[in-house]
């Protein structure tokens, strides 16, 4: 479900530029995941910190989101997830605030270089069941995933190497251009390292040295009650590795849902047609229904119209995030029989016990005409 960015950063919705910033290089200065590299978790979170600043620390995104939800404004289309932080096109440097986090943690600096990992899209389909009720799927992919030999090191058992003499494990270095306006000093990424900080001694025979491994990943994915066709879920982290301490990226969940045989869904009603003979439809009576709870009785009352609505209250769709029930909305079919060889008999009985006078609409409809 798409984060609160607010509450990402901890700040209120009224605070200043500053103090977002502030915000900002505190957590990701705890949360950076060379700095807590036996946290699974920190990467994930760390992803999570970089997309809020990447939106409140640019003032015409935090309009758009401020106003809008969503960073891209009134036409945005993302679902459950917001807009994801790419690592370019910010209005403001990372590489200033990682440069002032971190200038005193050696390899630390190399988050100016971190590359996170791919986003994945897989699609589920879903029986009308699922969808209304929620369900837990195992999802089966193939992506890159941290070498668990070397623990994304690329040295062997992850040990096997030291710190890069030439960018003293900073993962970057500095290198001089001569311009019409003089001598400009730029930094790029080490090239003796690939940006690790690391010159490995011995290369991890699993992954080659490259730190991630190709394979199949079997996730469980919780899918919400009240989902719908064509939404999306978000699993933060569990797309393709990241590179140079970077954070994975995200598992995206297509949904598809199958149709139902005889229910449709409005929102979060449960829409169902159901035929009624016409001798139920005078006299009333019960017929079963299909529901989200299973087959239940429904008492069709005496003198029901064609095209009349029945409501089953709370048998609807769960609202998402809500603990709050959609309804059941079931429209009876008045069917009339079929006369075959006895058709005049049959007229000749019910317009006897029927006559016309007995039909109020009827009537009333035959008044107006004349009346006009």
């Amino acid at each position: 479900m798409a984060q609160n960015y607010y509450e990402t950063l901890g700040v209120d919705k009224n605070a200043s530029s500053d103090e977002i910033k502030s915000a900002y290089r505190k957590l990701a200065k705890k949360y950076h995941p060379d700095l807590n590299k036996d946290n699974p978790e920190a990467a994930a979170k760390f992803k999570e910190i970089n997309e809020a600043y990447e939106v409140l620390g640019d003032a015409q995104k935090k309009a758009n989101y401020d106003q809008y939800g969503s960073a891209n404004g009134p036409n945005a289309s993302d679902f459950f997830g917001g807009s994801r932080a790419n690592g370019g096109g910010f209005g403001f440097n990372f590489g200033d605030i990682f440069g002032d986090i971190f200038g005193g943690f050696g390899g630390a600096a190399q988050a100016n270089y971190a590359v996170p990992g791919r986003d994945i899209s897989v699609k589920v389909t879903l029986t009308f069941e699922e969808a209304a009720k929620g369900v837990k799927r195992d999802i089966t992919y193939t992506c890159t995933q941290e070498c668990s030999d070397c623990h994304g090191t690329g040295a062997k058992n992850g040990t096997e190497y030291t710190t890069c003499k030439t960018c003293n494990g900073t993962g970057q270095v500095n290198y001089t251009q001569t311009t019409i306006f003089g001598r400009v000093v730029n930094t790029g990424i080490c090239k003796d390292c690939n940006g690790t900080g690391r010159s490995i001694k011995e290369r991890c025979t699993t992954c080659g040295g490259a730190g991630v491994k190709r394979g199949q990943r079997t996730t469980s994915i919780n899918i919400p009650a009240g989902i719908d066709d064509g939404q999306t879920v978000i699993a933060r982290g569990y797309g393709e590795a990241g590179t140079r301490g970077g954070p994975a990226g995200d598992l995206l969940v297509n949904i598809s849902i199958a149709k139902h045989p005889l229910l449709r869904r409005d929102g979060f009603d449960v829409l169902l047609d159901v035929p009624v003979p016409f001798t139920m439809a005078m006299f009333g009576g019960k017929v079963l229904i299909p529901s989200l709870d299973g087959k239940l009785e429904l008492n069709i009352p005496e003198n029901t119209q064609s095209g009349t609505i029945l409501k089953l209250k709370g048998k609807g769709i769960k609202m998402l995030n809500k603990n709050s029930y959609g309804d059941m909305l079931i429209t009876v079919r008045v069917e009339l029989p079929k006369t075959g060889k006895n058709k005049k008999e049959l007229r000749d009985l019910l317009e006897s016990n029927f006559p016309t006078d007995k039909f109020d609409k009827f009537n009333n409809y035959n008044k107006q005409i004349k009346a006009l």
